[in-house]
C-alpha cells in the first residue's frame, strides 16, 4: 500500500492488510471517510495487492453508527468518484467493495447501524464481539428504507421474514441474535476476537491468490444483487431522506443529541421507538 488516508490507518503483514477506521468523534460516515474509502477500494482493486483485508474501528463503541445526516449531498458526491455520476451512492461504492480481488473481513466492535451495517454486509465475512457489537438498520424508523445494500443483502442472508423484522422494526440486534439470524458469520467472545480474526485471515492469506479470487467471484455471481436493484434502493433512500417525515424525525433526534456520544446515539433504536408517529 502506498497511499495515506485521513480517516483510515493501514498496516500490511504479509498478505494481510489491516484497515482501521478512525473518524472522531464517533466514526460517522461522512465525506472525508467516503473519500478515503474510495481511494482504498481503488488501491485494493489493482492486481497483486493484499489477499485478505481486515476492517475494524479505532473506536470500541462505534464501528460506524450511520451516515452523517447533515452531509448527505457531500458524501454522495465523494462516492460518485468511484464510478461516475450515474453511480453516485454508497450502495454502488459498497458493491465495488464486494467485488475487489481480495477477501474482506469485518471485525466488529461497537455499533454498526444504517450504512455502517451495510458496509459490513458488503464485506465477505463478518465476525463480531459477542459482548460489544450491535447491529441495526434504523432507516425506516427515521423515515426511509435502507439505501446502501441492506435490503438486498439481508433478504438473501436472513430470508424474507427475518429481513423484514430487521428492516421494519429498526431494532438493535446484539451479536448473538445477529449470528443466529445470519447477519454475521460468528459472534466471538471479545477477548478472543482479535486472535480469531488474525488466524483466519493469515490462513487464507497463505492460499493461492487465483483460487481465492476465483471462488469469491463464483459466489458473488450467485449471491450479489443486480446493480439496477442497488441503484433503485439508493435512489429511493436519497428521495425519502429529504422528505418531510424524515426531516421532522431527524430534527427531533438532533434535539435529543443525535450524532454525539450521548444516550440518543448509544441507544438509537430506543430513541426511534419513542418518537411520535408522523403521517
Amino acid at each position: 500500500m502506498t497511499a495515506s488516508y485521513e480517516t483510515i490507518s493501514t498496516r500490511l503483514d504479509g498478505n494481510v492488510l489491516s484497515a482501521t477506521f478512525n473518524a472522531p468523534p464517533i466514526n460517522l460516515i461522512g465525506p472525508e471517510l467516503v473519500r478515503d474509502l474510495v481511494g482504498l477500494i481503488e488501491e485494493l482493486s489493482r492486481p497483486a495487492t493484499a489477499r485478505v483485508v481486515v476492517f475494524d474501528s479505532a473506536d470500541p463503541d462505534f464501528f460506524f453508527p450511520h451516515v452523517d445526516l447533515t452531509k448527505v449531498p457531500e458524501y454522495t458526491a465523494e462516492a460518485a468518484k468511484a464510478g461516475g455520476p450515474g453511480d453516485a451512492s454508497l450502495g454502488m461504492l459498497f458493491r465495488r467493495l464486494s467485488e475487489i480481488p481480495a477477501v474482506t473481513i469485518a471485525k466488529v466492535r461497537g455499533r454498526a447501524r444504517g450504512a455502517g451495517s451495510e458496509f459490513l454486509l458488503a464485506c465477505d465475512m463478518r465476525f463480531a464481539s459477542r459482548e460489544n457489537a450491535v447491529l441495526c438498520q434504523p432507516e425506516v424508523g427515521i423515515g426511509t428504507p435502507p439505501g446502501a445494500g441492506a435490503i438486498q443483502h439481508l433478504t438473501r442472508l436472513l430470508g424474507r421474514g427475518r429481513a423484514l423484522e430487521a428492516v421494519l422494526t429498526s431494532a438493535d440486534f446484539d451479536a448473538e441474535l445477529a449470528e443466529r439470524y445470519g447477519w454475521i458469520n460468528r459472534a466471538v467472545p471479545d477477548i478472543e476476537l482479535d486472535e480469531f480474526v488474525a488466524g483466519i485471515a493469515a490462513r487464507m492469506g497463505n492460499f493461492p491468490r487465483e483460487a481465492l479470487i476465483a471462488a469469491k467471484s463464483a459466489v458473488n455471481a450467485i449471491s450479489l444483487a443486480n446493480p439496477a436493484d442497488v441503484r433503485a434502493d439508493a435512489a429511493l433512500f436519497q428521495q425519502l431522506v429529504r422528505g418531510e417525515a424524515a426531516q421532522q424525525r431527524t430534527a427531533e433526534l438532533f434535539k435529543q443529541g443525535l450524532q454525539t456520544r450521548g444516550r440518543t446515539e448509544v441507544d438509537l433504536a430506543d430513541a426511534l421507538g419513542d418518537l411520535k408517529a408522523v403521517d
